[in-house]
């Protein structure tokens, strides 16, 4: 049944592109402080996936893809552009914004807190969980 305020899946934006040449561009703006992705400060550490995220995604109850900046699809490209890093929720509906850069700049990588805001974020956009009953 289609139904578009039930979010299917959630996709995230990291404001960096991806691949070698990409993710090396983002370590060395990290290291000097011209580049930052709020995001990626969410969804890893300093070896990689955090585990508290890990932990996270099977509490959400729907899939969540992370695509860079060069990997969006055109319909994330549509709803993110010029907006990332940045969480949008997939519905029967589209690709709707969740949090923005700010809401996840506020979070200062704590995944707890990323939790709390995103569904917060859903309730104030009326959408709900899609669920298996």
């Amino acid at each position: 049944m289609i139904d578009p305020s039930v979010i299917r899946r959630l996709v995230g934006v990291y404001h960096a592109d991806g691949g070698l040449r990409g993710e090396l561009a983002y370590v060395v703006g990290k290291v000097r402080g011209t580049a930052s992705c709020a995001l990626c400060d969410i969804t890893h550490g300093a070896f990689g996936r955090r585990r508290e995220w890990r932990d996270l995604l099977p509490e959400l109850g729907v899939p969540v893809e992370l695509v860079h900046l060069n990997e969006r699809s055109a319909p994330v490209r549509a709803a993110s552009q010029g907006r990332t890093p940045c969480v949008l929720a997939v519905t029967d509906g589209g690709h709707l914004p969740l949090l923005g850069p700010d809401d996840l700049a506020g979070l200062d990588g704590d995944v707890a807190r990323f939790a709390e805001a995103l569904r917060a974020a859903a309730g104030r956009a009326g959408l709900r969980w899609e669920t298996t009953d």
